[in-house]
């Protein structure tokens, strides 16, 4: 189970515990999330590739793996399941499906950003207490129980050496690089996965948000996938694991057979 961008493997804990059967689950923190260490500098997307491959190695070694990922979490396996394909079993991606193409005549202001970004080392906001840190991520996420928040604020979040709250993971991971995103590059890899792929894709989350004014560009760019399904999830929004937890644990044991 692969977190998405600024999360960490405790993401997954009301998923687990809503799953019917035994089964071994691996749930890292990738580099510069969560408890893995923080490298205090820019992160780029190929970097968690190797990450992945050296996990893959360790954990199955000789066999094709069942994949499941969120957000970044989705684009790292799918990016490695293009270039490895005899490594993936199967892939189940949660609410991704690449991001919108940057432009050209954005490229100076994304330019200023990254040489601002080193100029001024980014930072997180902090909260006087984790109750305060909970209270921000059911503002953020109305449909996350207060429970659930307390757990996340808990096991996600951190406290600082300012004495303040904050979320496990670097700030370096909120600059975004200079160079443009182009999903083409993406797609080509999308096309050289071999295992079957799921997309989970809710009914308020990115993929609709990014892709339901443009169904053109949905169907280029799902058809890239050889083999693969569809399982859409009312009442939720991008943080699918958090929102309808006992669904996708249903997804997830319906799509990977045992």
């Amino acid at each position: 189970m692969l977190h998405g961008r600024q999360d960490a493997s405790p993401t997954f804990q009301f998923v687990v515990e809503a799953l019917r059967k035994e089964w071994h689950v691996i749930a890292p923190d990738w580099r510069g999330h969560g408890q893995s260490e923080w490298q205090g500098r820019p992160y780029w997307i190929p970097d968690f590739c190797p990450d992945l491959l050296t996990l893959l190695d360790r954990y199955s070694p000789g066999r094709p793996a069942r994949i499941l990922g969120h957000s970044m979490g989705a684009r790292i396996a799918a990016l490695l399941g293009g270039a490895r394909p005899e490594r993936v079993a199967q892939l189940l991606m949660i609410d991704h499906l690449g991001l919108l193409p940057d432009y050209p005549l954005d490229a100076p202001k994304r330019m200023r950003a990254w040489l601002d970004a080193f100029a001024e080392a980014p930072q997180m906001r902090g909260y006087p207490d984790r109750q305060s840190l909970a209270a921000r991520l059911v503002k953020a996420n109305p449909r996350l129980t207060p429970g659930r928040a307390e757990f996340l604020a808990a096991e996600i979040g951190f406290q600082r050496s300012d004495g303040l709250f904050a979320m496990a993971f670097d700030p370096w991971l909120k600059v975004l690089p200079p160079v443009p995103y182009l999903p083409d590059d993406e797609m080509s890899l999308w096309r050289s996965i071999r295992a079957p792929v799921l997309h989970a894709i809710s009914d308020e989350g990115f993929i609709q948000e990014r892709f339901s004014d443009d169904p053109a560009e949905f169907e280029r760019r799902i058809a890239c996938f050889a083999t693969h399904t569809r399982v859409d999830i009312s009442q939720s929004g991008h943080n699918v694991q958090h929102d309808q937890p006992e669904r996708l644990a249903e997804v997830i044991e319906d799509f990977f057979v045992r």
